[in-house]
């Protein structure tokens, strides 16, 4: 089975990438892709006349960031195949039908792999360390490594996208597509690409901000997909805590110093994280439970078919 170009959707979201944007749809053009969507966030700098002309369909979204693009055009998408490629010249047309071609043979999510081969120069040190901190830590939260979460260039079955439950308005949204891909069990596969260094406008991203924002997204949305590291590590930095404190009341204790209120809220932190702690080992076993009796129902449901 092979996937016609005219069952994929090319998503493009935007916001002031004049200097790129034309080239990029006319190359996507030039290989056989006639239903290109430009998503705009509300571009400054005649991006969405450029691609227009150029051959795309360009819809300015309602609401503001990349996230809120994304989602908003999954809405709209009708064709059966998604192709997500970021707007900024970044990602090479050429590799359009590689990272396609895994839905043909069955996966539902294809990520773009930017940080092997030869790639490495189009990053800068700090980038390039941040990424490889934020995939480790992905794996550590959900439990599957997938080489490049921040990857723009993507593909999906319109049926997966649109069974993800997407919130995150901003740069997180890469992010939480990932994470909403390994929850739902998706078969998901990394194939590299090009990647190479942006020459159009300055980018949008901040290192250190977004880099925050994105370690927070991780974690907070391991709530639903991993609650024991989720809960356990707030139950044990509050036993942390706790023990901290229970450490400088028998300091204290040794030199005839009694401090009753500390001692209490020693005790408390103590007990709190602990059954946090818990909570999260209980959750853990029920959504373990959880996953076998959908993976049982959904073997019923083939056999069924057969």
């Amino acid at each position: 089975m092979s996937i016609g170009k005219d069952q994929v959707c090319v998503l493009i979201p935007t916001l002031n990438e004049a200097p790129t944007i034309g080239g990029l749809v006319a190359d996507f053009i030039s290989l056989g892709f006639r239903n290109i969507l430009v998503i705009d966030g509300h571009s400054s700098d005649g991006t969405r006349r450029i691609a227009s002309l150029a051959g795309a369909r360009v819809i300015e979204q309602e609401g503001r960031g990349k996230g809120t693009a994304i989602i908003e055009a999954f809405g709209l998408i009708e064709e059966p195949y998604i192709l997500m490629v970021d707007g900024d010249g970044t990602y090479s047309p050429q590799d359009a039908e590689r990272v396609l071609a895994p839905l043909a043979s069955g996966s539902a999510h294809v990520i773009g792999d930017r940080l092997t081969g030869q790639n490495r120069q189009a990053f800068s040190r700090l980038n390039y360390f941040g990424n490889q901190v934020l995939n480790r830590l992905f794996k550590v939260a959900h439990g599957r490594y997938l080489n490049d979460i921040l990857s723009g260039y993507r593909a999906f079955s319109r049926e997966s996208a649109r069974q993800m439950r997407l919130k995150e308005s901003g740069f997180g949204i890469e992010t939480e597509i990932s994470a909403e891909a390994v929850r739902s069990n998706l078969e998901i596969t990394v194939v590299p690409i090009t990647y190479r260094r942006r020459t159009g406008t300055p980018t949008k991203l901040n290192p250190f901000h977004d880099g925050l924002k994105i370690t927070t997204t991780i974690y907070k949305l391991a709530k639903m997909s991993n609650p024991l590291f989720y809960f356990g590590l707030i139950g044990i930095i509050i036993m942390v805590s706790g023990f901290v404190s229970g450490a400088y009341v028998f300091s204290e204790w040794l030199k005839d110093i009694e401090h009753l209120p500390l001692t209490i809220l020693t005790v408390l932190l103590i007990v709190v994280g602990f059954q946090v702690f818990m909570f999260g080992i209980i959750s853990d076993m029920l959504l373990a439970f959880h996953r076998e009796i959908v993976r049982e129902l959904h073997e019923l449901r083939n056999n069924s078919r057969k």
